[in-house]
């Protein structure tokens, strides 16, 4: 694994997320590895906190378990919005929305 560089991994996070389709979301986990840090998946939200670009589609992001994000309530209607499902228990049916990656671009 190559040395961790937070300015680096910040972009490829940004780079990643910006691919997310309308309706899909990944994990925490999913961008870590896609980036090249798999052991790194809380430092994606670091990576994401704050970022005030629209642009990137932040809200298409959960964790393993399809949690959203803490103090964040309109995560879920964007997603909703975007056709995003969610189970009785208020987390997103992964098994609908997670994003297949089945090819990634550079920027």
């Amino acid at each position: 694994m190559p040395h961790f560089n937070s300015e680096l991994f910040r972009h490829e996070v940004i780079n990643i997320v910006g691919q997310i389709p309308r309706g899909r979301v990944l994990t925490y986990g999913q961008i870590a590895r896609l980036a090249g840090y798999p052991l790194h998946a809380r430092h994606v939200g670091n990576a994401l906190h704050g970022l005030s670009d629209e642009a990137i589609p932040c809200h298409r992001v959960v964790n393993s378990a399809g949690r959203l994000a803490p103090n964040w309530p309109e995560q879920r209607q964007l997603l909703e919005s975007e056709g995003v499902l969610f189970k009785p228990n208020g987390n997103v049916n992964l098994k609908q929305a997670q994003w297949e990656i089945t090819a990634f671009s550079e920027p």
